[in-house]
């Protein structure tokens, strides 16, 4: 792999929010009246939870609640999954290190099903039965302009992982985000189209509320590029084929399929693409959502570990991929495979999956603003995380939570850089980075093979 470590300059190039956000199913007005109604709500248990504790979570003993509020189950099921191994990869190493304030950390798996309907239940019932809850992670674009208001309600700190353009304009003071909104991504998948010197690209996303919301900035971005979109076709992730989208993709003759659609949707298609195409498949070039190792393992099922490598590419963020951070975040990851609950397959191809990386650094952040403040209340702790990410003029740049954690032991102000690059929060909490492009080895490897600039994506926003 190709190590991207970034520096100060393009670290405030990158971290910037020049381009909106991505258009949703509800208007940022929405959520915000949607926050002063919850307010009564929270105190109620909801529905059914969807919730399973780690064994060793415990309120006895003291120990604090780190809750992955995210899919576990239904098209997107691969979400909750990645988020927890690096839940339990960082919090093993802030344990190991004597915790915060006296506490251990614990991971607690919450699954919304990728339905808001399922998922407001379930955090309620969350807060119901968790009165040790420390932090949230998780809460996607499919659930999060749902449960972010409630969540905010009750005053927890939250690392989420949506690009929903709500929150780049709302403020929730509970709220962080380490990940651009969906727009920019949008235009990162029409800047890899022309890198390759495509000139036809069909789309195929789909029909949840995440997947979708690629659909109208990748249009218009194409339009803006000279691109000529050959078909646009809707999958319904709960369907278990794709004949009649995949015969209009292969008639439209396009040179890629632009494409996120998870679970077995975006496999499916794929083989009956190539079943259709002559037996060659198409290439596609995919969201980051597509960097998972439960993505790769089942389509290169369907059309062949070789034939996958050689023609797919994806967008994703720029992510270190060597050095003390990297370093520190493989040895805890890798440390806990075969000990999360669930979590199946090589941990490795999870060292370069976005959401995974920022929110093993989004739980660094809480637990060393927990040192920081000497409090595990989100109310206290929570405003020196930016203190921590930015930094303060003369702080010491430390790579990780047992660097970080032994500076500020010795009175010293720091700034924390891991994995996922240096942070620029805005007046929203949002702190975005660099996309590059990734392609699959035939064994599953990630790897860089190039970078998107701020100038390529502006060049294709409206």
């Amino acid at each position: 792999m190709k190590s991207f470590t970034l520096g100060p300059a393009a670290a405030a190039a990158g971290a910037r929010r020049p381009m909106g956000g991505r258009p949703v199913r509800l208007a940022a007005a929405a959520v915000a009246a949607t926050a002063s109604l919850v307010l009564a709500a929270c105190g109620s248990s909801g529905g059914g939870s969807g919730s399973s504790p780690s064994p060793s979570t415990s309120a006895s003993s003291g120990a604090l609640t780190v809750a992955d509020v995210a899919p576990f189950s239904g098209p997107d099921a691969a979400l909750g999954p990645t988020y927890l191994a690096s839940c339990y990869g960082a919090t093993s190493v802030i344990n190991a290190h004597g915790g915060v304030d006296g506490h251990s950390l614990n991971c607690k798996s919450v699954d919304t099903r990728g339905d808001p309907a399922d998922a407001v239940p379930a955090v309620n019932q969350l807060y119901a039965s968790t009165p040790n809850l420390a932090l949230v992670i998780g809460c996607t674009s499919d659930e999060a302009a749902s449960v972010v208001p409630i969540i905010n309600a009750h005053k927890t700190a939250m690392f989420c992982m949506t690009g929903q353009s709500e929150f780049d304009h709302v403020h929730f003071p509970y709220f962080y985000r380490l990940v651009p909104p969906d727009l920019e991504e949008a235009y990162a998948l029409v800047a890899i189209a022309q890198k390759l010197g495509y000139k036809r690209i069909a789309l195929a996303f789909g029909n949840d509320i995440g997947s979708q919301a690629f659909v109208g900035p990748a249009i218009a971005a194409l339009k803006k590029a000279g691109i000529t979109m050959t078909t646009n076709q809707t999958l319904d992730e709960s369907a278990n084929t794709f004949r009649t989208e995949a015969e209009a993709i292969v008639s439209s003759h396009p040179q890629a399929v632009m494409t996120e659609a998870l679970g077995t949707a975006d496999p499916t298609l794929l083989s009956e693409i190539k079943q259709l195409n002559g037996g060659k498949m198409i290439p596609v070039i995919g969201t980051s959502a597509l960097i998972s190792p439960a993505f790769f393992k089942a389509a290169a099922a369907a059309v062949g570990a070789p034939t996958l490598a050689a023609n797919f590419h994806a967008d994703n963020l720029v992510t270190e991929t060597s050095g003390p951070a990297y370093n520190a975040f493989k040895s805890a990851l890798l440390s806990q495979q075969g000990k999360v609950p669930g979590v199946t397959g090589n941990f490795t191809t999870y060292l370069s999956a976005p959401g995974g990386v920022h929110l093993y650094d989004g739980i660094n952040l809480a637990a060393l603003a927990m040192l920081m403040s000497k409090s595990t209340t989100p109310s206290v702790y929570a405003p020196d995380i930016i203190k921590i990410g930015d930094g303060v003029p003369g702080a010491t740049v430390c790579p990780s939570f047992v660097a970080c954690a032994a500076l500020l032991k010795q009175g010293k102000a720091i700034r924390y850089e891991g994995p996922g690059g240096p942070t620029s929060f805005d007046a929203y909490h949002d702190s975005t980075g660099l996309f590059q492009i990734d392609t699959y080895s035939a064994s599953g490897a990630v790897n860089v093979v190039g970078n998107i600039t701020t100038a390529q994506l502006r060049a294709l926003s409206g």
